[in-house]
């Protein structure tokens, strides 16, 4: 069976609805009204979930202590700002030590459940006995990015907390101590942000991106040149 087949019968598999899922978004939209300003389920997938950051850590502990979802899974930020420098970091031809020119900025778009913003805080939760999960989402003020703590309510967002902090520039009110996790303490800027340009990336290109020599045998295939004389095709890049 092909890929496409694949592909086709697993739409054909997928449910129109998905009750439980439904169930849930609606428990949610009950508890915190107008708080849940976007959401997106795909059946018998996952759930989507986009709140006022103003209700950001009320949501984390309904989904606590109200409905049972007491598993940390992870949290971090989204930047969904097109690069402005295109595809310049992965660009062969375009490494150079100068500063990149910036190209026309694309549409921005924000996923799934959706967003007003640049920048969005993201966090996923599990329950365990119910065996359910939720992807929670919201949007943080692009010239305040900032919002309220989860620590409180879940313990294990510290650190990530502390990664989203130093990699976008987010700050998480109330954490008991928002520092560097992997950056030196002096070191400036946040390097997760689309606007950021990697340097490293401009001195050694990613991986991949390199002059590889012909394998053994392939000028005899092609017709080629000798060993001696080489093959145009030698020195080409993949």
């Amino acid at each position: 069976m092909s890929s496409t087949d694949t592909t086709d019968t697993e739409e054909e598999a997928a449910p129109e609805t998905d009750e439980a899922r439904e169930e849930l978004l609606a428990a949610l939209t009950a508890e915190l009204g107008d708080a849940v300003v976007g959401s997106h389920i795909r059946p018998g997938d996952d759930l989507w979930v986009r709140v006022d950051r103003s209700a950001w850590r009320a949501t984390g502990e309904f989904l606590r202590t109200g409905l049972g979802f007491a598993y940390f899974n992870f949290l971090s930020g989204l930047d969904w700002l097109p690069s402005p420098f295109g595809r310049d970091m992965d660009s062969q031809v375009d490494l150079t030590l100068e500063a990149p020119e910036p190209k026309e900025a694309e549409p921005q778009e924000s996923g799934y459940a959706g967003g007003d913003t640049r920048f969005q805080v993201f966090a996923r939760v599990n329950d365990v006995v119910g065996l359910r999960s939720i992807t929670l989402k919201a949007d943080v003020a692009d010239d305040d990015p900032r919002i309220d703590s989860w620590v409180p309510v879940y313990p294990g967002a510290d650190w990530h907390e502390r990664e989203c902090w130093e990699m976008y520039g987010i700050t998480f009110d109330g954490h008991p101590g928002l520092r560097h996790l992997y950056l030196p303490g002096e070191f400036e800027g946040n390097p997760l942000r689309k606007d950021y340009p990697l340097l490293a990336r401009r001195v050694k290109p990613w991986p991949g991106i390199v002059d590889v020599e012909a394998m053994p045998g392939d000028d005899d295939e092609d017709g080629g040149g000798s060993a001696e004389g080489g093959d145009d095709t030698a020195g080409a890049s993949t």
